[in-house]
């Protein structure tokens, strides 16, 4: 018994191994959390609408960085294998394919915003002031999707190798240049003219631009670790393609699909009215900020699954999944903790009408439950269970849960019933609950653990 309850609680070496994965990444996702705080809290001032604009503005951002990081983490699962294979052809050719698709999604996303972007607004809200507002916002992104495309992809390979100080490195700073212009273009300081929600976009432009030249120049220039350089964009990866669409495409297909979950639950939302847009851009700021440590472990299970994998040790991966599941409920505990302390000090920072910080408290009531959930849900959809190629598996679940569930669920709940706030938000958010489960009982069949092939590989059916 207690030799059992050891393999679950894991090993001094396995923390030590996702202490030096994790932390970097988990403070990486601290600076951009802190990002959205600093534009959110510079933009409330500017009242309820350009608030609520550039929140909705961002979604659509949002889903093609939802998009790329389906891309990215769907290459990781191959990346991480190769990498503990030391097959180092075959990652490069993976990492080759990724960017290509990086690219021509980058292209479909400028081209769709440079030419609707009023449509795009009236997809999120009927309301023509909002609209009038997400137009200029979109307007002054539009070259961020290539900038944010290339650095986000590259950044998810870097790290899928144990190269994490790099990006920390360039979101520390990226969070100063962000904040800096932010500042002087909102409100038109040191000369600069009052540019408001225009300038909130344009000093996001900005540290996107920054991050691009900082992780590209580092990764086609200086990496020695993987050593991929601009010429290897133009290698001949057709052996590898099969295996790319078998394990990678179920991926970018499930973040696809979680990212127009999201935009659908923000279109309920823009329906209900402006002080719940602007309640939930407050929340959303302190859930992500109490979640930053999930990420980062979701991130070191995925990448040491895999490395574990690639090294032939199915049995060893299996008892890890337990041990970051188990992590994961821990850390999901302690974030419900984190909300519950800083709810109240942090929408009363907020400069957002009285009815938006009523919405925004019964919105963290229900967040307090559903953090949990999701703490666990993303160590084992995000982490473990696809770094062991169990795409399709959760590719199914992200479809099945999100639009049979939370998306009908929460509109019936805002728009026909008109329940209280903490209803609707529960209801659109009922996915990451149920999900839970469902990938729990994934996690002790086994059946997750699957084999990648090497490029040229014959694959087995």
């Amino acid at each position: 018994m207690q030799t059992r309850l050891k393999e679950f609680l894991g090993t001094k070496d396995l923390y030590l191994k996702m202490a030096k994965i994790a932390i970097p990444i988990s403070l990486q996702q601290l600076i951009t959390v802190g990002i959205n705080l600093m534009d959110t809290i510079m933009l409330s001032s500017m009242g309820d609408a350009q608030l609520s604009a550039s929140s909705l503005a961002g979604q659509f951002i949002t889903l093609f960085q939802i998009c790329c990081m389906g891309i990215g983490m769907g290459a990781s699962v191959l990346t991480s294998r190769f990498w503990g294979m030391k097959d180092a052809v075959s990652l490069k050719k993976a990492i080759t394919i990724m960017l290509r698709f990086c690219l021509v999604f980058a292209t479909a996303f400028t081209v769709a915003t440079l030419a609707v972007p009023a449509l795009i607004m009236k997809l999120y809200t009927p309301d023509a002031e909002i609209i009038s507002y997400g137009v200029i916002y979109l307007r002054w992104m539009i070259p961020t999707y290539f900038c944010m495309g290339l650095a986000l992809t590259c950044t998810i390979v870097l790290r899928s190798v144990g190269q994490v100080r790099i990006p920390l490195t360039c979101s520390i700073i990226a969070f100063f240049v962000n904040v800096f212009f932010n500042w002087v273009f909102i409100f038109g300081k040191l000369g600069a003219p009052r540019m408001e929600i225009a300038g909130a976009a344009l000093g996001t432009l900005i540290a996107r631009i920054f991050e691009l030249l900082f992780i590209c120049g580092f990764f086609f220039l200086r990496d020695k670790r993987i050593g991929y350089r601009l010429k290897d964009l133009a290698m001949n990866c057709r052996d590898l393609v099969q295996e790319y669409f078998r394990v990678s495409i179920p991926v970018l297909i499930s973040d696809s699909l979680l990212a127009l979950g999201n935009n659908a639950v923000a279109m309920i939302m823009g329906r209900i009215g402006q002080a719940f847009v602007a309640a939930n851009s407050v929340t959303t700021v302190v859930q992500q900020l109490s979640s930053v440590l999930t990420q980062g472990i979701s991130n070191a299970s995925g990448i040491i699954t895999g490395h574990t994998m690639g090294e032939g040790d199915y049995e060893k991966a299996q008892k890890q999944g337990y041990t970051f599941l188990f992590l994961g409920f821990l850390i999901g505990c302690v974030a419900a903790l984190v909300i519950l302390i800083l709810r109240s000090p942090i929408i009363n920072y907020y400069d957002v009408s009285p009815e938006a910080k009523k919405i925004a408290y019964d919105l963290m009531n229900a967040i307090i439950i559903i953090v949990i959930f999701q703490s666990m849900n993303s160590i084992l959809t995000k982490g473990v269970l696809r770094a062991g190629g169990d795409t399709k598996f959760l590719m199914l679940g992200d479809i099945l849960f999100l639009w049979v569930a939370s998306v009908p669920l929460g509109a019936l709940a805002g728009l026909v019933f008109h329940w209280s706030s903490f209803w609707i938000y529960t209801m659109l958010k009922i996915d990451q609950i149920i999900k839970c489960v469902w990938c729990y009982f994934r996690l002790r069949s086994g059946k997750w653990l699957k084999k990648i092939h090497k490029a040229g590989e014959a694959v087995r059916k």
